[in-house]
């Protein structure tokens, strides 16, 4: 079966379409995969994935993204990616991730800069590079990318990999702020706070722990803590939220 697109297949209707209707997106994203509609093949993918508006099947999953990805799916290498770096569907891979996850990238997707990111950060699939993994993050940051904001944020706050540049590093927390990143809140928060803006930064704490998963909240409870009594209200908070959760 050769790769093709369809002017009748419209992507981003059927995504849209899976948030009210998903059966029916289903059988239509089936449908067009199955005639090798490279967009259709990659969003059956993400619904097997997700188990939306069809039954969950993670292998099946994964296979549906490798043959949209051998097609030059950009979005498919970085979904496929996942798939190696988590073990969903099949064995962790993280070498086979780490290439998947350059492909997406070098097709310009922020999500692949943004795990190829975090795989040369760690070390994991491929060997630690700071340099390499800040390129990738500024390169995503510079295309829109929240989380990726945050993070290269963080690199010029610390000086990793680049000279050391707190000022720089504020209006890149910003910017993941204001695009909806949680992490990103949490950031300027701390800023904010240092500088004794305590009114703003009470408010990106606020909003940072509203919007935040249980992971994030015990980590930034940690890091309020250790701030010391000047962050005593907001750690006191951010406890509150995190009781009666169980993950």
């Amino acid at each position: 079966m050769q790769p093709c697109t369809s002017p009748r297949f419209d992507a981003d209707r059927l995504s849209a379409l899976l948030e009210h209707q998903p059966a029916q997106a289903a059988k239509a994203i089936l449908a067009a995969a199955g005639q090798g509609v490279v967009p259709a093949q990659r969003l059956l993918g993400r619904i097997l994935l997700d188990g939306c508006g069809i039954e969950q099947d993670e292998r099946l999953a994964r296979h549906w993204l490798a043959v949209a990805a051998q097609a030059g799916d950009a979005k498919a290498h970085n979904l496929l990616g996942r798939c190696l770096e988590h073990g969903w569907g099949g064995e962790v891979a993280l070498s086979q991730a780490a290439v998947h996850y350059a492909q997406a990238a070098d097709a310009g997707s922020d999500w692949g800069m943004y795990n190829l990111g975090n795989l040369l950060a760690t070390g994991r699939g491929l060997p630690a590079d700071q340099a390499l993994a800040l390129t990738c993050f500024e390169k995503a940051a510079q295309q829109g990318h929240a989380k990726s904001m945050n993070v290269y944020g963080r690199y010029l706050e610390q000086g990793i990999a680049v000279a050391a540049s707190p000022l720089r590093a504020a209006r890149w927390y910003r910017r993941a702020a204001e695009a909806g990143d949680f992490r990103g809140m949490f950031s300027l928060a701390l800023v904010l706070a240092s500088r004794g803006e305590m009114g703003e930064a009470s408010r990106w704490f606020e909003q940072a722990r509203v919007e935040g998963h249980t992971a994030f909240l015990r980590s930034a409870l940690a890091q309020l803590q250790e701030a010391g009594p000047r962050l005593t209200s907001f750690a006191a908070r951010y406890a509150e939220a995190l009781e009666g959760r169980e993950d």
